[in-house]
């Protein structure tokens, strides 16, 4: 093959990608535009809050079930959750009968979904497709944040409420120095309505010294998001994005497909469980505060 027909496949490959993730984008912004003007009495007003807990994490097996002071992680995860005013119902999605299992013993509703999800948010998708009764908010709520504050949990749900341009909503918090370069700890940037711009591992945004600086509101993501239902219908359809891909982080497949993202600061020093060494700093911080 000459070179000028292998430039001539390459980009006719190239503009059926392109062409096809237009489409992908354009018809989930289609749904998305067609629902979101039916609702006017009662905007987004049902929610359900979704604790995705799976057992097969690549740096921590079995994290859900952890033991955190006695109970299971997860337990106590769902604990704090259910102190939230803004949910309606809550329950875990889990694919592991051994998670289903100990959720069920301490009371949690429970839904069991498949092994191919890729990530928080498609089993979410998949777990609220599973409940009878209709949702207009599903809130993510991560099960390696036992110390979650329910406050939390309701100002994202207030935030996507407050934003009908917005499909989807989280949490950021101050990134506390020694988090700078760690890359369990991700980093987000706001425009000054605040909504997200990027989301990143590294740290950011990056001077020209390539050092943090220490007279900078640098941004700390909290794991807990919450979606309009019907984006979330549509959000495991929308292409991979290179991206969502290099950092992996899944909320920037959202920002890369177009959509816009509301994010709300709040003050909260307490981070997930990442990996074991982690569990001994939450228990220390439940111990400073006298919490059993």
């Amino acid at each position: 093959m000459s070179p000028t027909s292998t430039t001539s496949s390459t980009t006719g490959s190239w503009l059926v990608q392109g062409l096809l993730a237009g489409a992908a984008i354009v018809a989930a912004a289609g749904v998305y535009g067609v629902i979101s003007t039916r609702r006017t009495a009662k905007y987004r007003s049902r929610v359900v809050g979704i604790i995705p807990a799976r057992f097969a994490f690549s740096r921590f097996q079995g994290k859900p079930l952890i033991p955190i002071l006695g109970k299971p992680m997860i337990q106590r995860t769902w604990e704090r959750a259910k102190l939230a005013t803004t949910l309606d119902k809550l329950v875990v999605a889990t694919d592991d009968e051994r998670i289903a299992e100990i959720c069920l013993g301490f009371g949690a509703d429970v839904i069991m979904t498949s092994e191919s999800c890729q990530n928080g948010t498609e089993r979410c998708n998949e777990a609220i497709q599973k409940l009878r009764k209709k949702f207009d908010i599903v809130v993510n709520i991560q099960g390696d944040e036992p110390l979650i504050e329910p406050e939390i949990i309701d100002g994202v749900v207030k935030a996507l409420q407050a934003a009908p341009d917005a499909v989807f909503s989280t949490a950021v918090t101050s990134l506390k120095p020694e988090d700078a370069s760690d890359p369990n700890r991700v980093k987000c940037v706001l425009d000054t309505h605040g909504y997200a711009i990027y989301f990143s591992r590294g740290l950011i945004p990056c001077n020209k010294s390539g050092k943090a600086n220490p007279n900078f509101p640098y941004l700390l993501h909290l794991g807990i998001q919450s979606y309009d239902t019907q984006f979330l219908k549509i959000y495991p359809d929308l292409p991979p994005t290179t991206l969502q891909l290099e950092e992996d982080l899944e909320q920037l497949k959202v920002l890369e497909n177009g959509y816009k993202m509301k994010v709300i600061k709040v003050d909260h020093d307490a981070h997930g469980v990442d990996i074991p060494e982690d569990v001994k700093k939450i228990e220390l911080l439940m111990r400073e505060r006298n919490l059993s």
